[in-house]
């Protein structure tokens, strides 16, 4: 009882510091003509609400890549267009197709940070504490002060709610952290499952996939690939496939389609040292 005690009380503290934080400016406020990155996302919604899926990540007279084009994997884009569902309940001019380009204002800014504080509730957030309550062979002491420090972690906070540059970190790193307790705890699957969400919301997982992949195939040897590892190895190639499959759905009509998305999310041809290549990935 004590632990849970305690643990509320740190998530609390996670939580006041964020929304501290979320109370200053952000980059690029007030700086035309791009407005930083907050305008990024802000535009993001703009497009997926206004556009088909098909012209999401193409050029076009109604979404011009050189302004803020989407060049994230596709669970982004669902995002962007979930957040701007709500911002058209609230007020159109949030997402306006064209005339909303720059918008600022408190009230936009609120909503805004209050997306972020969502997504660390409902994904980041119990992945931790879920996470650091479940290390062994440590005291209650320490798996407070491991999600505390976690919770607390600096980077991450100014990111995603001060600098506001390629905020919903938390949502790709919730996702990895539910796929670390999946397989963890001999839910392969499930932390699979995880893990592949991770992926179609942001590319930067990649980097975490290879220990992924001869975690879970390590596993399948152990059991033998003649019997339950081989049928272990299959289960978790179909949950692999399906869940790619169902997130770029709306992309594989058309070969040109998946190919252009792709383009956007690994945009060698553009240079490896482009500024927005370098700032993004």
């Amino acid at each position: 009882m004590e632990k849970w005690y305690l643990m509320t009380i740190v998530v609390l503290i996670g939580l006041t510091v964020r929304w501290t934080v979320s109370l200053n400016s952000y980059s690029g406020a007030g700086k035309p003509p791009m407005f930083g990155d907050y305008e990024a996302q802000r535009h993001w919604q703009e497009i997926t609400f206004n556009l088909p899926v098909k012209q999401w990540y193409f050029n076009s007279s109604d979404n011009n890549l050189q302004y803020w084009g989407l060049d994230y994997p596709p669970l982004t884009a669902y995002h962007s267009l979930l957040c701007a569902y709500v911002a058209k309940f609230i007020n159109p001019d949030w997402i306006a197709l064209h005339t909303s380009r720059g918008y600022e204002s408190q009230a936009h800014k609120l909503f805004m940070r209050t997306t972020v504080l969502i997504a660390d509730l409902l994904i980041y957030i119990p992945a931790v504490v879920l996470y650091c309550c479940c290390l062994k062979e440590i005291s209650t002491k320490k798996k407070i002060a491991n999600a505390l420090c976690i919770l607390l972690y600096p980077g991450l906070i100014l990111i995603d709610y001060g600098h506001f540059q390629n905020i919903y970190n938390s949502v790709s790193l919730g996702f990895a952290l539910w796929g670390v307790l999946g397989v963890s705890c001999d839910c392969d699957l499930l932390g699979s499952l995880a893990f592949c969400l991770a992926i179609n919301y942001k590319q930067m997982e990649l980097y975490h996939a290879l220990p992924f992949f001869c975690f879970l195939l390590g596993k399948c040897f152990k059991k033998g690939l003649k019997g339950k590892g081989f049928v272990l190895l299959v289960k978790l190639a179909c949950i692999v496939v399906a869940s790619f499959v169902l997130c770029w759905l709306p992309f594989f009509t058309e070969r040109e389609q998946t190919l252009q998305v792709l383009r956007r999310l690994f945009p060698v041809d553009r240079g490896l040292f482009e500024a927005s290549f370098v700032l993004r990935f």
